[in-house]
């Protein structure tokens, strides 16, 4: 049987769908996968071993639908579920099953702050689209591959940060999901163990504003590496601690104990970090760091450039005492 499974963005969401893409080819003795994203992501799928045959979408899409026809597929999985990925179902003429995105119970959420979501995380919503096949949740969380060349040089870390370190990710896509510099600045500071900042081009100039509190602990890292170096330096990292972003994905991909730092988005839409069944590791790897009793939160199922309200408490309240102390525990040792 032929799939074609579609994911056009983001970061995060693509890793959040690995489940699906290794339960359907090892779970399905026919089964010929192939993956449709946007060109951008690349670096995210190219080294998976589960998926036969890639393909991205550019500028045209009349283009890349006119190559999806030709391949004849038997089943199309929608993981998207937009009008984009809509069309190319209608195009495509073929059998689909598509995930629920819930977007009225978030929009009820975030409008009135009735919290109506189910219980399941999204990749739980993933696999629900193949269960048709017989295919149940192998409980071995997410996958990320890297391959050799973005294996990042001993060299290019500073010595310092050899014997181990923490992850510190400071990115993400949007403004209200992040905490400010200021309370960066003093978390950094306050944690005494090597630090590597991580983030896009975009962060870089907040990381060295960090960095430059003690150069010898923290190595500003972001916008230095490409997206598969990063996720090799969040790999060799002790812990992570991250916003609600892709790299906190990617960390949980590799197992990685993971501190999450929830601003305006609300770990009830479903997307914490995900490890798994097995062994129960979710619970026992995942600390969420949240400020509780805001009744503007959460305000957005995506985020803003700035806080609607102005006062942005669901990030300037949060307990950095709280997370340095834990980063303490997960290191095993005391302040």
């Amino acid at each position: 049987m032929k799939f074609l499974l579609i994911r056009l963005s983001s970061i995060g969401d693509i890793v959040l769908t690995t489940p699906v893409i290794r339960c359907l080819k090892t779970q399905v003795a026919t089964a010929e996968v192939h993956y449709l994203t946007r060109h951008r992501f690349q670096p995210i799928v190219e080294s998976n071993p589960y998926i036969d045959k890639i393909h991205y979408v550019q500028n045209d899409l009349s283009e890349v639908i006119r190559l999806l026809q030709a391949e004849d597929y038997d089943y199309v999985i929608d993981l998207h579920h937009n009008v984009r990925s809509l069309k190319i179902k209608k195009a495509l003429g073929k059998k689909s099953y598509s995930f629920s995105k819930l977007n009225i119970e978030k929009w009820i959420y975030t409008t009135f702050k009735v919290n109506q979501l189910p219980r399941i995380h999204i990749v739980q919503r993933y696999l629900k689209t193949i269960e048709h096949f017989g295919i149940k949740d192998d409980g071995r969380g997410l996958d990320y591959f890297i391959a050799d060349k973005d294996r990042v040089k001993e060299q290019d870390i500073p010595a310092s940060h050899h014997a181990g370190y923490i992850s510190i990710v400071i990115g993400a896509a949007h403004a209200t999901k992040k905490l400010p510099v200021k309370k960066l600045v003093t978390l950094c500071s306050t944690i005494d163990h090597p630090i590597i900042l991580l983030g896009g081009k975009e962060d870089y100039e907040h990381g060295e504003r960090i960095a430059q509190q003690d150069p010898g602990k923290i190595y500003n890292a972001c916008g230095k590496f490409n997206l598969n170096e990063s996720a090799d330096l969040v790999n060799r990292s002790k812990l992570v601690i991250s916003h609600d972003t892709g790299l906190m994905h990617i960390a949980a991909a590799f197992r990685k104990p993971i501190l999450s730092v929830w601003g305006n988005t609300v770990p009830a839409f479903g997307m914490t970090p995900y490890y798994g069944s097995a062994g129960n590791q979710e619970q026992s790897l995942s600390d969420v760091f949240e400020v509780q009793g805001l009744q503007c939160r959460p305000c957005s199922k995506i985020g803003y450039r700035k806080c609607p309200r102005g006062h942005f408490k669901c990030m300037r309240n949060q307990n950095l005492d709280a997370i340095v102390q834990r980063t303490y525990e997960r290191l095993g040792r005391s302040q």
